[in-house]
C-alpha cells in the first residue's frame, strides 16, 4: 500500500511550527511518507538562499530562528513541486495569497488530493460578504478542504506549552489522519464534520478581540471586557444560527469557538489595533500599517462584512455588539456608545432558524 504523502505550502511562523509536529509524527508511521516538502518564497538571509538554510541546519532563520526542524522537512522553492505528489496539501500561508497560489496549483495536483486551511481570515466576495478560505479552496482546486483552527498561539506550541486546536473535516476517510499527524503531547486536537462552523468562529472572534481592544484603550475593568466576551459570543451563535444553519451547537465550546475568542480578546492583532486606536486617536488605516504590517486589519473589516449582511436582512438591531464595533471603526458613533450597548443591549436571543437548541 502506498503511503500518504504531506506537503506544507508556506514557511511563517504557523507553517514552521506545525511542521514540526507533522515531520515528528510521520516518522516510522506506517501509513505516512516520512518526506514531508514546505514550500518556502525563496528569500536571500545573509547572503544563503533560505531553502539552502533551512535544508543544512534544519532551522528557519527567518521566522522562528530558535526552534529546530525534524530533518525530513524539505524545503522546496517551487510551490507545484512541493504539491504535485501530495495526498494530504496544507496550506498555512497569509490569505491575501490563497487565489494566486491556488491558481498556479490548478491543474498540477492530484484530483483525489485533500486539501487543510490553517489560514484565519477571509476574501471579500463579489456581493459584498465574506467567502471562507476553505471555499476558495475548494472552489478554485475542485478538491475537498478541512480546516485546523483554535486556541493556539505558534510560539506557544513551538515552546510546547499546553494548546488545543479543532479540525473541521470534510471527509471522514480522513478524520484519524489528520488528528494523527496535527497532534503532539501537548496540542490537543478535536477533530470534528462541522467544518464551516469552526471556520466562521475563527473569523467572527475578531470583531469581539477588536471591542475588548477599545475596552482596554478606555482602561475599563475586567468585568467589563467580560460582558463584551459574553455578549460577543451570544451574536456569534446568533449569526451562525442566520447564515450558517445547521451547524453543531457544540463546536462553539470547542477551541475553535469559546477558547479561541478568549484568547483573542487578551492576546490578538486586532485587540492590539483596536487598543492602540482608543490611545492615540490616529486612524485606524495609519496605525495598521505601524502595527501589523503586512496583515489586514481583520477585525475592522470583518465587521464591515458583517455589517453588510446584516443590513441586507434588516437585523442590525439584533447584533448591537457587532453593529457597535462598525460603527465605531467609521467614527458614527463614539467610543462611550460600547459600554451603552452592553447596558441596553436586549437579552432575548434572536434565534430564527432554530438548527440547534439554545
Amino acid at each position: 500500500m502506498e503511503k500518504i504523502v504531506i506537503c506544507i505550502i508556506g514557511s511563517g511562523n504557523w507553517a514552521t511550527t506545525i511542521a514540526r509536529n507533522v515531520g515528528r509524527n510521520v516518522i516510522n508511521s506506517q501509513t505516512l511518507d516520512e518526506k514531508v516538502p514546505m514550500y518556502v518564497y525563496e528569500e536571500i538571509v545573509d547572503g544563503r538562499k533560505l531553502t539552502e538554510i533551512i535544508n543544512t541546519t534544519h532551522i528557519n532563520v527567518k521566522y522562528m530562528p530558535n526552534f529546530e526542524l525534524p530533518p525530513n522537512i524539505v524545503a522546496v522553492d517551487d510551490i507545484v513541486a512541493t504539491a504535485r505528489d501530495a495526498d494530504i496539501i496544507i496550506f498555512a500561508i497569509p490569505p491575501t495569497f490563497v487565489s494566486s497560489c491556488c491558481k498556479t496549483l490548478l491543474g498540477k495536483v492530484k484530483p483525489t488530493a485533500h486539501a487543510v486551511s490553517l489560514i484565519k481570515g477571509f476574501e471579500r466576495g463579489d456581493d459584498g460578504q465574506f467567502v471562507l478560505i476553505s471555499q476558495i479552496i475548494m472552489r478554485q482546486l475542485k478538491i475537498p478542504c478541512s480546516v485546523l483552527v483554535g486556541c493556539n498561539l505558534a510560539h506557544e506550541i513551538a515552546h510546547d506549552h499546553f494548546a488545543e486546536g479543532t479540525v473541521g473535516c470534510r471527509d471522514q476517510k480522513y478524520y484519524r489522519v489528520l488528528h494523527d499527524i496535527f497532534k503532539s503531547p501537548t496540542f490537543r486536537v478535536v477533530v470534528t464534520e462541522d467544518a464551516d462552523c469552526v471556520e466562521i468562529c475563527s473569523t467572527l472572534r475578531n470583531i469581539i478581540a477588536f471591542a475588548a481592544g477599545c475596552s482596554d484603550g478606555m482602561e475599563l475593568n475586567e468585568n467589563t471586557k467580560g460582558g463584551i466576551i459574553r455578549r460577543g459570543f451570544l451574536e456569534m451563535l446568533q449569526f451562525v444560527d442566520v447564515f450558517y444553519p445547521g451547524c453543531r451547537m457544540g463546536t462553539f465550546f470547542e477551541s475553535c469557538g469559546i477558547s479561541d475568542l478568549v484568547t483573542s480578546c487578551y492576546a490578538n492583532r486586532n485587540r492590539k489595533l483596536a487598543e492602540a486606536f482608543v490611545k492615540t486617536g490616529k486612524p485606524l488605516s495609519e496605525l495598521e500599517h505601524i502595527l501589523i504590517p503586512g496583515h489586514e486589519p481583520l477585525g475592522p473589516v470583518t465587521a464591515e462584512l458583517v455589517h453588510h449582511m446584516l443590513k441586507k436582512k434588516g437585523l442590525e438591531d439584533k447584533f448591537p455588539l457587532f453593529t457597535c464595533v462598525y460603527r465605531i471603526c467609521t467614527g458614527d458613533y463614539p467610543l462611550h456608545r460600547l459600554v451603552e450597548t452592553l447596558i441596553k443591549a436586549r437579552e432575548d436571543i434572536f434565534h430564527p432558524m432554530h438548527t440547534f437548541q439554545l
